[in-house]
Parts: structure tokens; C-alpha cells; sequence
């Protein structure tokens, strides 16, 4: 009997950077056992985590096919697809270059200090041949740049790692230069801080602190789902952001934001909210997301719980891990429903759709979004807020969002099965055992104003809106080159009525300059009172007839009632873990 043997391709990838200061990665992609007449490449639009289509394909240049040093003939069938002749040849070189000069948590850098990449934004997708390992060495222009990946090492002397498959390469991002790099042990696993850029941080007290966070997150599912996990920081004068992987994460930070308490405390937020994905996005994923294409848009109406729901928990896993103190969180809490509450545009979008149209709308800011949009992050994170207060508040704190993190974890996250927006409804009415169709229909589905003080009385707590000195005009300004130039007109205000416009420059009030003084000019006029504002708009100066309104809330804070009862005391004691009493 004959015998046929299935020979199967080998992929290796080289990734050379010879003159780092021109940006361009030079990348060589060999392929071996190749026996198909027709070869097909395709450079992702996306990377998952970053929900919007990044055209990645618009950095390549320099594309070349060769076999047995002979040019292969090729074409382009789209934007971000390459098909070679093969004929019968079986082993491919295929060279290129990427323009590499946007450092951000979710693109590739390249100069003379160091080289950073994502893999969905440099390598080519091999279709029907995702799940294949690809081999990946990377060529540092010096001797002295290490490299530094959540990859296994094949060979550390030719700094060669191994990718189980496409999505493990998507997912591993490489730092290569002169970072600085700090290893640590967190639970008997081995971790590692990879800091790129000078900054005021202090290595041992954030380690100590990531070492917290880590304990506390693994505590709550249960222990922690890999072997090893990187750290990626880069700091920047001006920055913030970070990027999930399965056994790593991308950081970009002020880089003097770490002495400041405050400053520092949010960095933690931070990486609290980008290690927790390592459970909740990163394994627990809709059904929308549970196979990548990294053609065009993944759609799901469930991104209020991945980045929602997660944003929720960056906030209390610093203060479950000692980090800070209950009136801390409370404030940092009272902060971020200020922002929502300041945010117009969550009477006009509901929370599932904000989710759905993420690619379309979150990552696009325009003049107008604060009116017609609302983050999936922030009010996601307001819905995870009440949805634990109402479990918590129904099972007398016995059950929590916990609950639902750890079951959502052992009915989907555990096998990366993808769940739908109705089973994850399910596992949420399983804890809180209640029909909360209502809910859902009223908060996410719905427009309705979410009832803070209907759940936060039941802990002996309420939200208490600051009013403005000033009357009511809608915009907000930004100084700019020292011209003062309206940003925002919220929609209904006493200026979006006049006809003043996103963009102009503000000038005067009453025929006096401005400057930076809105608020103080504002606080000299009553509500109803008509002014004159003159603005320069598209260059052409205008005055407008403006009528003020009565003075708006524009910050909340979450404060004690006056007389709780027993019941609310005990509620927020399981709640937060203290007394009610350390806020009077």
C-alpha cells in the first residue's frame, strides 16, 4: 500500500531593522513545502483589542517574490491582498518593508533608540493556513539591543521565538533596543516589566504594586491563565493608552505621571484595566469576536461588557488590592460619572449600539460626538456599576458581578467558546436571579437615565451635583497658539441656538475680550440675561444675540446620606469592605 505523506508548509519570518533612523522594518517572510500553484497573502486591517479598520496594508512598500533567486510575477486582488505565481516551485522569499513611525499601543515605531511592533500591522495572513507556527527572528541594527516578546525563545543567541498560530503572532508584540528590563515573580510565575523612555517612575514600588494587582485579579477566576506575562511600558511626554495580549500587555504613559499620587494611581488603573482582559476580552469573548476576521469589521453590541464592564473593575482592583482607600475610589468613581453625565450624547445613543458602531464612531471623534454618541467604555462601566449594586443588594452581598466574571469565565472563557449578547443576558440573570429584561431593555437597549440614587441609597450613599456659579452658555473652549477656539457646542444650549459653531474663535463678550476668562466673564451675568458674543467664524467676524440659561451641575460626587439605615451600613460594608462611617 501506498502511502501519501502530507508535507506541510513551514513559515519563518525575519524581521530586520539595518537603518533604524529611516523608520522602514525590513521584513522577509520564507516559506518552504509549498505546493500550491497560487500563493496568497493577506496584511491585516485590524488587530483585535482596537476596534477600528487601521488600513495597515498602506505602510508597505518595496514588495518582492522571489524562488530559486528568479522575480515570481504578482499582483494586488485588493487594498490589503497579494497573490503570487508560485507555478511549482515550493520554497518562496517574499521581502517588503514597513513604514514604521506611529508609536502607539496598536502600531509599529521604529528609530534609532528602539523598534516596537504589532504583529497584525507588520505580517503577512497565509489564508488556510492561519493555524500553522511560524517561526519569527528578529535582526537588531546593534549588538546591544535585546528583544523582548511574550513568545517563546527557539533560539536566544539568533533571538528566534515560536508563534503556536496567525492569532499568536497577532497577539505578540515585540520591543527591540535599549529598554530597560526588570524581572519578577508574581504567584510563583514568572513576569516581566519592559520599560522603554526616561521618566520619574520607580521600578520596585510598581512592581510591588503590578505584583498586587496581579494577586488580586488571579484570586478572583482562580488562578492565572499563562506561564509567563510582559509588561510593555512606553513612556511619552503626552500619553495614554494600552493594548491586551494573552500573556502580555502594551502601556503608554506620561512619562513624569508617576510621582504625583494621583497621576500615579490612575497609571495603575490602567494597568488593572489591560491585565483583567487577560480573562475578559482576551478569553471571554462574543460570539462576534470568538474567530478573527481580520478583513474588515467584527461586529458585536457586547463591547459594553468587554471594555465596560472591564473599566468598571480598574477602578475597585486597586482599592481591593490596598492601593488606595475607599474615599479614593469613591472619588475616582464620582469622576467618571461626571464624565457621563456631562456627556449629551447618552440621550441620543443607546449602550448596545455605541457598542456596534464602535468602528465607525468611537475611535472618530468629530465636533459633534459629545452630543450624538456615548462610550461603550464609560456608560458600560455605569451599567456594570448598577448591575453589581443590584445583585449585591438582592442576595444581601452573597452574590456580586463577581459571580458573572467567574461564571462567564467557566462557560465560555475557559474553552474561548464565544457567547452571545442573549447568553451573557442569561449568565446575568443566573446570578442575580431575577428577569432583568427590563433592565437591559431600559439601559442598554434603551435611552432612559440611569438611576444612580436608586441603587446607591441602598448603600447608604447619594450623588450630589455641584451647580455652577456662572449661568448656563454650552460650549467649551481651548486655548490654542494664545486664540481661544470653541471645541464643543452642546446640542439645545443658549450657543448652539444663536448659531455659534465648533471651530470658531472666540473673541469677545459685550464688545470686551475674552481671553481665558469665560468663566469669570459669565459669573458677571444672571440666567436670562442676552449678551453679545463675537467670534471670528471661518474668518469672518460675527457677533450673536445670546440668552443664558440657569446654572447646570457639572460635577457630582458620590457622598454619605445623612441617617442610613442598618441595612444600607451592612450593604456597604460588603460592598467596599469598610464601615460607612470613615466618610463622615
Amino acid at each position: 500500500m501506498n502511502q501519501v505523506l502530507e508535507i506541510t508548509p513551514k513559515i519563518h519570518y525575519v524581521v530586520a531593522m539595518s537603518q533604524p533612523e529611516n523608520h522602514l522594518f525590513e521584513v522577509t517572510l520564507h516559506i518552504a513545502n509549498y505546493l500550491n500553484s497560487i500563493l496568497d497573502l493577506k496584511m491585516p486591517v485590524w488587530t483585535p483589542g482596537s476596534y477600528l479598520i487601521r488600513e495597515y496594508e498602506r505602510h508597505l512598500q518595496d514588495f518582492t517574490a522571489l524562488a530559486d533567486n528568479q522575480l515570481l510575477c504578482w499582483q494586488k486582488i485588493s487594498k490589503n491582498h497579494w497573490q503570487i505565481t508560485t507555478g511549482e516551485v515550493s520554497e518562496v522569499t517574499i521581502s517588503y518593508r514597513i513604514f514604521a513611525n506611529e508609536l502607539t499601543v496598536r502600531t509599529n515605531y521604529l528609530d534609532a533608540t528602539h523598534g516596537y511592533f504589532n504583529g497584525a500591522a507588520l505580517f503577512f495572513r497565509i489564508p488556510n493556513y492561519e493555524d500553522l507556527p511560524i517561526q519569527v527572528t528578529v535582526i537588531p541594527p546593534h549588538e546591544k539591543w535585546q528583544v523582548t516578546t511574550g513568545l517563546p525563545i527557539v533560539s536566544k543567541d539568533e533571538n528566534t521565538f515560536l508563534a503556536a498560530d496567525f492569532d499568536t503572532l497577532v497577539d505578540s508584540p515585540f520591543e527591540i533596543g535599549y529598554h530597560q528590563l526588570y524581572h519578577f515573580e508574581a504567584l510563583g510565575t514568572p513576569h516581566e516589566l519592559a520599560i522603554w523612555g526616561k521618566g520619574n517612575f520607580q521600578p520596585h514600588p510598581m512592581i510591588a504594586d503590578f505584583t498586587k494587582i496581579v494577586e488580586v485579579e488571579s484570586q478572583m477566576f482562580g488562578g492565572l491563565p499563562y506561564n509567563r506575562y510582559v509588561f510593555f511600558l512606553h513612556l511619552l511626554q503626552q500619553g495614554f493608552g494600552g493594548l491586551e495580549h494573552k500573556n502580555s500587555c502594551c502601556l503608554i504613559y506620561q512619562r513624569f505621571g508617576f510621582r504625583n499620587r494621583d497621576t500615579y494611581q490612575q497609571f495603575l488603573q490602567l494597568v488593572a484595566h489591560e491585565f483583567f482582559h487577560l480573562w475578559n476580552v482576551k478569553r471571554i469573548r462574543p460570539k462576534g469576536l470568538e474567530v478573527f476576521d481580520y478583513d474588515q469589521e467584527n461586529y458585536t453590541p457586547s463591547l459594553w461588557f468587554c471594555e465596560g464592564t472591564t473599566s468598571y473593575y480598574d477602578l475597585i482592583i486597586p482599592l481591593r488590592a490596598g492601593i488606595y482607600n475607599t474615599k479614593a475610589y469613591l472619588n475616582y468613581l464620582s469622576k467618571e460619572i461626571t464624565r457621563y453625565l456631562n456627556t449629551p450624547g447618552r440621550k441620543v445613543q443607546p449602550l448596545s449600539e455605541s457598542s456596534f458602531d464602535a468602528w465607525i464612531k468611537l475611535y472618530r471623534p468629530d465636533a459633534n460626538s459629545s452630543n450624538s454618541q456615548i462610550s461603550y467604555y464609560l456608560k458600560g462601566e455605569m451599567v456594570s456599576l448598577l448591575l453589581d449594586l443590584l445583585i449585591r443588594v438582592h442576595h444581601q452581598n452573597q452574590r456580586s458581578l463577581d459571580d458573572v466574571m467567574r461564571q462567564m469565565w467557566q462557560e465560555f472563557g475557559k474553552n474561548e467558546i464565544g457567547y452571545t449578547p442573549e447568553e451573557l443576558q442569561n449568565v446575568i440573570e443566573s446570578v442575580a436571579d431575577m428577569d432583568l429584561s427590563d433592565f437591559f431593555n431600559r439601559y442598554l437597549h434603551g435611552l432612559e437615565d440611569l438611576p444612580f440614587n436608586q441603587y446607591l441609597q441602598y448603600f447608604g450613599l447619594q450623588l450630589v451635583g455641584d451647580i455652577n456659579e456662572e449661568p448656563y452658555l454650552g460650549v467649551r473652549v481651548n486655548t490654542e497658539n494664545g486664540r481661544e477656539i470653541i471645541k464643543f457646542v452642546e446640542m439645545g444650549s443658549p450657543a448652539q441656538k444663536a448659531g455659534i459653531d465648533p471651530g470658531d474663535e472666540l473673541l469677545a463678550i459685550d464688545g470686551l475680550k475674552v481671553g481665558n476668562q469665560l468663566s469669570e466673564r459669565l459669573k458677571d451675568y444672571q440666567a436670562n440675561d442676552t449678551l453679545q458674543v463675537t467670534v471670528f467664524h471661518q474668518d469672518e467676524l460675527r457677533t450673536y444675540s445670546v440668552t443664558l440659561a440657569a446654572p447646570v451641575s457639572s460635577k457630582y460626587q458620590i457622598k454619605p446620606l445623612e441617617n442610613p439605615d442598618p441595612t444600607a451600613m451592612a450593604n456597604f460594608a460588603g460592598w467596599l469592605g469598610v464601615s460607612l462611617d470613615i466618610l463622615k
